[in-house]
């Protein structure tokens, strides 16, 4: 398949929108994009206050899809992000509570601020698109995308994530700061009005779900593959490199 202008254009709307929201980041916002679109998952590392939180609104805004947020703590645990089963007396049945998990896109901020046990809870949803509880498995919505958030700064009373865990993002992005000219906009916008407020959907579900068929079927040459795989086996045996390129490489 080739990437023509149907396809192209109303990417670029979505882009565009997200723009009225987060200033001079098109770089972040198209790589988001493109995570979604390949169902992987994102890891915004940055300090605080650069718009991480603000751009994932816009994203879950702009194709008017299920957004949740999980703000992790110390003291939050596996149920609190998956869920729990409730008994009910009525019926005398457990019947399934979903947990915050359960959502088109996850904001999982200061994800390494809560213990690995809890940490953990993520990695079957974010590798197979379904959570566990009591033994059942429940598929969750799709599309499907998880963006976590970690202050790169401060490590005090942090859990830093394991190999496992980093596996499953298929992008790890840096806001950074905005340029003088760029926060200048940034300002003059705000004494307009909220930006966040101003945006609408400019994709149905429907669409962004195409979309992600065709990104699926994007046709790869074996010539191509053999050089992203050779690409990977030198990263597994240089000794420069502390950890190759693992088996969910080639997906990238």
């Amino acid at each position: 398949m080739t990437i023509n202008e149907p396809l192209l254009s109303p990417l670029e709307q979505v882009v565009r929108n997200i723009e009225q929201v987060i200033v001079g980041k098109r770089n972040v916002i198209v790589l988001s994009l493109t995570a979604l679109l390949a169902k992987g998952h994102v890891l915004l590392e940055d300090v605080p206050g650069v718009g991480k939180t603000m751009l994932v609104r816009a994203l879950a805004k702009s194709f008017n899809v299920e957004l949740k947020r999980i703000q992790f703590t110390p003291d939050l645990l596996p149920s609190d992000v998956i869920g729990v089963s409730v008994y009910n007396p009525k019926t005398q049945q457990f019947e399934y509570k979903p947990g915050p998990i359960v959502a088109h896109i996850v904001l999982a901020d200061e994800i390494n601020r809560t213990s690995p046990k809890t940490q953990s809870a993520l990695l079957e949803a974010m590798e197979e698109g379904s959570v566990t509880v009591d033994g059942v498995t429940r598929a969750l919505p799709q599309p499907f995308l998880v963006m976590a958030t970690q202050n790169p700064i401060e490590y005090e009373g942090t859990y830093p994530l394991p190999e496992a865990q980093l596996d499953r993002f298929l992008v790890k992005l840096h806001m950074g700061y905005p340029s003088p000219d760029e926060e200048i906009e940034m300002l003059n916008r705000l004494e307009k009005t909220a930006p966040l407020a101003e945006i609408g959907p400019v994709m149905s579900l429907d669409e962004l779900l195409a979309l992600q068929r065709k990104v699926a079927d994007v046709h790869v040459s074996d010539t191509v593959k053999r050089y992203i795989v050779d690409l990977i086996q030198q990263s597994r045996q240089h000794e420069a490199v502390y950890l190759g390129v693992s088996r969910a490489g080639p997906s990238l």
